[in-house]
């Protein structure tokens, strides 16, 4: 056997990022989320799993739904809403980088804070008067 063929058994045997996991064909849903740090702890990822804020395919799901490739994930974070496609699994948090290679991002982008209908005052104007404050309460709609 030559150099070049030992390496490429070594590198067809050695593990992926995720050790053996590069195998797995399902994962739970509450686990994929932590991993893909679309939560910071999995107790997070469990509860808005739970309450509704997660949906797989469409339909709402609770936290031990297995989760496959190709599967639609829907997180609704407030007003903003986030659509993944799940291209890798994993149940071990890992690099930022590493996570992003877990999905696909189809989300629409998001909203400009400054955008038209909101009211912004530059810095170092000191606080509105009544007048400003009137306008800015009917601007918001309270």
């Amino acid at each position: 056997m030559t150099d070049a063929e030992t390496d490429a058994e070594q590198e067809a045997e050695a593990p992926g990022p995720n050790g053996d996991l590069a195998e797995m064909a399902s994962v739970r849903i509450d686990k994929w989320l932590w991993a893909a740090r679309c939560f910071k702890t999995r107790s997070l990822a469990s509860e808005a799993v739970g309450s509704g804020h997660v949906k797989v395919n469409g339909d709402s799901v609770k936290s031990a739904k297995m989760l496959r490739r190709g599967d639609q994930v829907t997180v609704r974070e407030g007003e903003y809403t986030r659509i993944l496609d799940v291209v890798g699994l994993s149940d071990r948090r890992g690099p930022a980088p590493v996570a992003r290679t877990l999905y696909v991002d189809r989300s629409p982008p998001r909203p400009d804070p400054r955008a038209a209908g909101s009211i912004t005052r530059d810095r170092g104007l000191g606080r509105p008067t009544k007048r400003e404050q009137r306008d800015i309460r009917r601007v918001r709609g309270y």
